[in-house]
């Protein structure tokens, strides 16, 4: 295989990695600092719905964030000292992880961002939302963002099927996901796509759809997760009555690589497994051992000789 037919060799990997692409931007680690700015949900405060996805933690997705009685810069800094155990140098980007981090005024969201943003080493900002929480003030306000740090914005899609969205609680259509992605890139602004493996009554060609989908989008980055039943979500009576299936490791690991091989080469995979908090785990439980699956996954597609975007043009009609 030529370099030219294989595009990521640099690091090893055979997709293009968000750790590689930021050492490449900024020449150093980069690590993000998950942050809880006390925000709700409009699926739970009854904006659009109640409820919740369900499958979201009573964290709000957002269970390895700060504690949200905390100001945001006492956050980040108990944070971002645990973060560097692991790494100990380093640029760090706030990241608004928990709930819907646009869902409040606006005047809210400018405090919130502005005290990230102003606390030392802080190069950019990644903020997790809703494509129904973009109204034009707050887009024009990320837009303002964007001219003056590093900024992502991070959309969770989960799938391309109404009925498995209707299935998980989502309250949103998939029209409007789009119109979400098209009102962010009007202004240059970075997105990254959420999508989950497993969800209910989904089967293999359903989840590719939705890759295929996504690969369609002008979107700049994609996370693939794992669908984790976590206890005290509604997703349990789903489970327990039989309408989830967890899938199985090796199942999961052709299925990212598929998935990898119809995505663009140059959009960024953010990430693409995860594991859920352990006390709250019911499965599968396999995912626990992240480095397990990610070397799974690197090591089928060096077994199909394959990479990121090599199925693309073939696969994905413009």
């Amino acid at each position: 295989m030529s370099e030219q037919q294989f595009p990521f060799p640099s690091d090893g990997k055979r997709y293009y990695t968000w750790n590689r692409y930021l050492r490449d931007e900024f020449g150093q680690k980069v690590f993000k600092v998950a942050l809880d700015a006390g925000f709700d949900c409009p699926n739970r405060d009854g904006t659009v719905a109640f409820g919740g996805c369900t499958f979201c933690s009573a964290a709000g997705s957002g269970d390895f964030a700060g504690d949200r009685v905390d100001p945001i810069p006492v956050q980040f800094e108990k944070i971002k000292e645990k973060m560097q155990h692991k790494w100990k140098n380093g640029l760090t980007m706030a990241y608004f992880q928990a709930y819907t981090n646009t869902h409040a005024p606006l005047e809210v969201l400018k405090e919130k961002f502005e005290a990230a943003l102003a606390c030392e080493g802080v190069m950019g900002l990644s903020i997790a939302t809703r494509p129904d929480c973009l109204p034009d003030d707050v887009v024009e306000y990320l837009a303002d963002l964007n001219s003056r740090t590093y900024l992502w914005v991070e959309l969770g899609l989960q799938t391309v099927h109404e009925k498995t969205a209707k299935l998980i609680n989502r309250a949103h259509d998939y029209a409007t996901y789009v119109e979400g992605v098209e009102k962010l890139r009007r202004h240059n602004i970075r997105v990254c796509t959420h999508i989950i493996n497993g969800l209910p009554l989904e089967d293999y060609d359903m989840m590719m759809d939705t890759a295929r989908e996504v690969a369609k989008l002008d979107v700049q980055g994609i996370k693939i997760h794992l669908l984790h039943l976590l206890k005290g979500t509604p997703l349990v009576k789903q489970y327990e009555k039989g309408m989830l299936e967890f899938l199985e490791k090796d199942q999961y690991i052709k299925l990212v690589a598929d998935q990898l091989e119809v995505i663009p080469p140059e959009m960024i995979v953010h990430r693409i497994t995860g594991d859920g908090p352990i006390d709250l785990m019911i499965g599968p439980m396999w995912s626990v051992n992240k480095w397990e699956v990610l070397n799974g996954i690197d090591a089928e597609l060096e077994r199909r000789g394959s990479w990121q975007g090599k199925k693309y043009k073939a696969e994905v009609p413009k």
